[in-house]
């Protein structure tokens, strides 16, 4: 029997174009390729759920389309639409989804129904062998395994179809950390296998960072934008992106034009959150100024937010020199979590401000609350976003 890695001409890519109202909206578009895994990302109700079941054929969309491998499983403009089991989809659900009456091995033979009996005992053996089952696990029922193992055989379900894509929705959060790392490993070690996309719905933002390649950030049905885990995190497109990929460090100010004599460079006045009137602040308040890139899009008075990453915040030494705008601080809350520490940092200049650093290692061991410190931001990793009105 052929495996995924043995047919090259379902190593193709995945297109699917989805717009409508009923029965809730969703709007937009997602593309992934051929080994390639794309985490859908956002709170519940965001429709990332509606967009599996239109991929997996179990949701026939308004208006849209699905390409896998150069095949058209849906387009409504033409009126096509595969029924699920002519999409070979591989689909793996948080709760697994096993028949408790039957074994292991006998939950892999429902998904080759196809075969002959003595050829679907052995191909389930295979993919449960290959998922990491023990002969001994392989016959025994659901009660009889681990959340981890009962996810290996849905997994192991799932491949024996052959599929030209997976579906993985929320695969790992109903198991424990332990075997939640070992699920991580099998799914690394299945994408160099697979040359097939693959498409993960999660809510941890940890997970979905550290396993996909591109992330979909989802919103009332809405793609509000798609990239790599790190160009996302670097230049979310709005604050709402901002907050949905768990950026801690979003703060208010007022685009003020171009800086002097700098060429690509602007200014930027940082305001306190939640500020109604930046005109007087700035009367009482010595305000920092901050010159950071200037992509030529904002008129001056612009109210935007703006982002720093992690990678941009530099805790400074007791003994360290000061620079121009660094920034004096004290440590309002220190949560230590094992083998890191969550800071939080109140801002002398910039009243109601609060910024949140990861920390590790020695720097760490004397930040207590009440601890005034310092800091220091990588201008050029500042990214400023309008905020948009009416």
């Amino acid at each position: 029997m052929s495996t995924p890695q043995d047919l090259p001409e379902r190593a193709l890519a995945l297109e699917l174009d989805v717009e409508q109202t009923l029965p809730m909206p969703l709007s937009g578009s997602l593309r992934c390729g051929p080994g390639e895994l794309v985490a859908l990302v956002g709170p519940s109700g965001a429709g990332k759920t509606s967009l599996m079941r239109i991929l997996a054929g179990l949701m026939r969309p308004q208006s849209g389309r699905v390409v896998v491998g150069g095949e058209v499983w849906c387009d409504t403009a033409q009126g096509i639409f595969l029924p699920p089991q002519r999409r070979h989809v591989g689909l793996v659900f948080q709760h697994y989804a096993l028949m408790p009456h039957l074994s292991a091995q006998g939950n892999v033979a429902l998904s080759l129904l196809h075969l002959p009996a003595a050829q679907r005992a052995q191909q389930a053996r295979h993919w449960l062998n290959h998922v990491g089952l023990s002969a001994d696990q392989q016959q025994r029922k659901p009660a009889g395994l681990s959340g981890g193992q009962q996810q290996r055989v849905a997994v192991a379900r799932a491949l024996a179809r052959e599929p030209r894509l997976m579906l993985l929705d929320e695969p790992f959060s109903a198991v424990d950390q332990m075997n939640r790392e070992g699920l991580y490993r099998l799914l690394a070690d299945l994408r160099r296998e697979l040359s097939i996309p693959i498409v993960l719905v999660t809510h941890d933002l940890n997970e979905a960072r550290m396993l996909a390649d591109r992330l979909v950030v989802m919103d009332a049905g809405q793609v509000l934008q798609q990239g790599t885990p790190a160009s996302i995190h670097n230049a979310p497109r709005n604050a709402r992106v901002a907050d949905l990929v768990g950026i801690h460090n979003r703060f208010a100010g007022e685009w003020l034009g171009p800086a002097e004599g700098l060429a690509g460079q602007g200014m930027l006045r940082w305001l306190p959150p939640g500020c109604a009137d930046a005109n007087a602040l700035v009367m009482d308040h010595n305000l920092p100024l901050l010159t950071v890139r200037d992509k030529g899009k904002l008129p001056p008075g612009q109210a935007v937010n703006w982002v720093v990453t992690s990678d941009g915040i530099t805790l400074l030494a007791p003994q360290a020199a000061c620079e121009p705008g660094d920034l004096a601080a004290q440590v309002v809350e220190a949560r230590h979590l094992g083998e890191i520490s969550l800071i939080t940092l109140s801002l002398a200049a910039v009243p109601g401000a609060r910024m949140t650093l990861t920390l590790s290692g020695m720097q760490r061991q004397d930040l207590a609350v009440g601890a005034h410190v310092s800091v220091r931001l990588d201008l050029g990793l500042v990214h400023v976003m309008p905020v948009r009105t009416g």
